[in-house]
């Protein structure tokens, strides 16, 4: 008896207990007591109110870093491709005027339009249409993301397209959309191919996309100024589909998808013998490492919102509709 009092008794009955309370647990789940796991449950990635809030925190942190010429400003609200253009814009901002940025002019955006789909798991992410008062009448197209309940929401995707041009999105009767899994086999491309598609259709070409000025027209322009007098360009292309890159795609109403991608490609710039790269303007230079003698290798990271067909509607070609880019980093030699 005075055994049972030990060390080996005092672990059985806590083994016990452990057993009751899942057993307890079970019971109130069979009888409509649910814990909800945002993990597993389809929820709504965030309230307009939420959006809007987060929108006005982007603008806010954006105008001060974009003043100062200070990434570490908005660093907090920007992340994968976004964050990469614009921590190396002010990078170079920086590097050309140190007291700040003297043609700064508040970014403000209006008549925003916000689609949020539903879906389990993390990250989260809802898209923003805006009016803004830089780019002329392009409207911003802003996607915002965040890996758990108590993160920042974080501008990933920004690209500028005309009013009227992005497709009509599905939605529920509580107005939510629909987010398309990366792996879709229903589409034309599944939304995780499309970076990787892109890139190949850059190299090679083919019937993947539409014609269009990101599709043909730039194969066309890359053509054309691969080999001029005395410089020879050449261009590497790569997906970005991983982490803050990953691609993210809303249902459309036709059953297609919007889909938002990012690559990155590398430009080189190698001059003939005898002579030498022109000066690049201020901007490239200060974000370039190395002298530049005979060569300029450039790193451009852009991201861009595509219209994806199902697989056997029509044509089947996936359109660009809007791409936006921005020099990251450059080296001479």
């Amino acid at each position: 008896m005075s055994r049972d009092r030990g060390p080996r008794r005092l672990r059985r009955l806590e083994r016990g207990a452990l057993v009751a309370a899942s057993l307890t647990a079970l019971s109130m789940t069979a009888s409509g007591c649910v814990v909800v796991h945002g993990e597993r449950e389809v929820l709504p990635a965030a309230t307009r109110a939420e959006a809007a809030k987060a929108m006005e925190q982007f603008v806010t942190a954006y105008n001060k870093a974009d003043k100062a010429y200070d990434s570490s400003l908005d660093a907090g609200h920007v992340t994968g491709a976004l964050g990469d253009i614009d921590a190396a814009r002010l990078k170079a901002g920086h590097t050309i005027d140190p007291d700040g940025n003297p043609s700064h002019t508040p970014l403000k955006l209006t008549d925003a339009r916000y689609t949020i789909p539903k879906k389990a798991g993390w990250p989260r992410w809802f898209v923003a249409d805006a009016r803004g008062n830089k780019g002329g009448d392009l409207r911003w197209l802003l996607v915002f993301t965040r890996d758990g309940l108590g993160e920042t929401w974080k501008a990933a995707y920004l690209t500028l397209v005309s009013p009227g041009t992005l497709p009509k999105v599905r939605e529920d009767a509580n107005g939510l959309a629909e987010a398309v899994p990366a792996d879709s086999a229903g589409l034309a491309v599944a939304p995780r191919d499309l970076s990787r598609d892109y890139v190949t259709y850059l190299k090679k070409g083919g019937r993947t996309f539409a014609p269009g000025p990101q599709t043909d027209r730039r194969r066309a322009q890359r053509e054309k100024e691969a080999k001029r007098p005395g410089l020879v360009t050449q261009y590497i292309d790569e997906p970005l589909i991983s982490g803050d890159y990953a691609p993210l795609a809303l249902r459309t109403a036709d059953g297609g998808a919007l889909v938002f991608f990012t690559t990155r490609r590398y430009e080189k710039q190698t001059a003939a013998a005898g002579t030498t790269i022109s000066a690049p303007n201020a901007s490239v230079k200060a974000l370039t490492t190395g002298e530049i003698k005979q060569s300029l290798t450039m790193e451009f990271v852009s991201n861009g919102v595509a219209l994806d067909p199902e697989r056997d509607a029509g044509g089947g070609q996936v359109s660009v509709l809007s791409r936006l880019e921005g020099l990251t980093s450059a080296q001479g030699s």
